[in-house]
């Protein structure tokens, strides 16, 4: 038994069981990859993946448990080599983040532009997705926090901390007649057609559920995750745009007007998440503190245990 097996058998895994797309996402053969697979179980004498002829597809009983361990060695190996670098190379080093678009745009500009002139020896990468992809983007190890909203903190290997609260407004071009018909209310909202996020995302869930509790169902003729891209459709008069209140900006959008809505739907919460298990180099924990200078060292600590 020895390293590369128990990697080859986690990217199968991560692979979805696919030993061709395994050999090319670690740059190997695909026999090598199933000839140390092959070792593995014979050294074992058992099974971890259920076959058919050749192809694989299933993972067995006993091999659900070896997957979670192998995860669980690999992922020390990892934080072992990040202690290393702590103390030898303090200021240099990577910091992936996990967010979604609309994080990523209006809520981290200002907390990266720091961190890149008090770390210029530290690369920072932004990796965007929808809220699962976030998450499951840190619970694999693939980025080191995640910054989204409402499906992030459903995930058992995550630990994850409020950073915020937000809501929604209407963006509507000028001249719009639902601007002059306030209050704004749903029913008023439904007579027009909608461009909004898409309801798996950024808090689309709790929108669609509120349509739904008043037995009213939007025209929604177009969904994005990206909320310039609803500005910019709205802007060509396809509808009204329904988005996070941070996401408008009076000089930016000077074609648009905003009607608050914050009183037709709860608020949302973006939470920040982390890995349980992960070691943090301390120019994360920095990170984390300028991006939110409520959660320092000792929350986010006491947070992961």
């Amino acid at each position: 038994m020895n390293l590369i097996q128990l990697r080859y058998i986690r990217e199968i895994v991560r692979q979805n069981l696919s030993i061709s797309n395994t050999s090319e996402a670690l740059h190997t053969s695909q026999s090598g990859v199933s000839r140390q697979v092959q070792l593995f179980e014979e050294e074992l004498n058992l099974l971890v993946f259920q076959r058919n002829g050749k192809r694989l597809i299933g993972i067995t009983e006993p091999g659900k448990i070896i997957v979670n361990l192998a995860e669980r060695v690999l992922r020390e190996l990892e934080n072992i080599k990040k202690v290393s670098k702590e103390f030898t190379q303090k200021d240099k080093g990577t910091l992936t983040i996990a967010a979604t678009h609309t994080q990523a745009r209006y809520f981290l500009p200002v907390a990266v532009k720091q961190f890149m002139h008090d770390y210029p020896g530290v690369t920072l990468t932004i990796h965007q997705g929808n809220p699962t992809q976030v998450a499951e983007q840190v619970a694999d190890g693939e980025a080191d926090l995640g910054i989204a909203t409402e499906a992030i903190n459903t995930y058992e290997k995550l630990s994850c901390l409020p950073c915020y609260q937000w809501n929604r407004c209407i963006v509507a071009p000028e001249g719009h007649p639902l601007l002059d018909d306030l209050p704004l209310t749903l029913e008023k909202i439904v007579q027009y057609p909608l461009i909004t996020y898409d309801f798996t995302v950024t808090g689309g869930s709790l929108v669609k559920h509120i349509f739904n509790q008043a037995g009213l169902e939007p025209n929604v003729v177009l969904t994005a995750i990206d909320a310039d891209v609803i500005k910019t459709y709205v802007n060509l008069g396809l509808g009204i745009g329904l988005l996070a209140t941070m996401a408008y900006d009076p000089e930016r959008d000077s074609n648009l007007r905003l009607l608050d809505a914050s009183h037709l739907f709860p608020a949302s919460t973006t939470y920040l998440g982390l890995r349980r298990d992960a070691y943090l180099r301390d120019y994360v924990y920095d990170f984390i503190h300028i991006l939110v200078p409520s959660l320092n060292r000792k929350v986010v600590m006491q947070a992961l245990k």
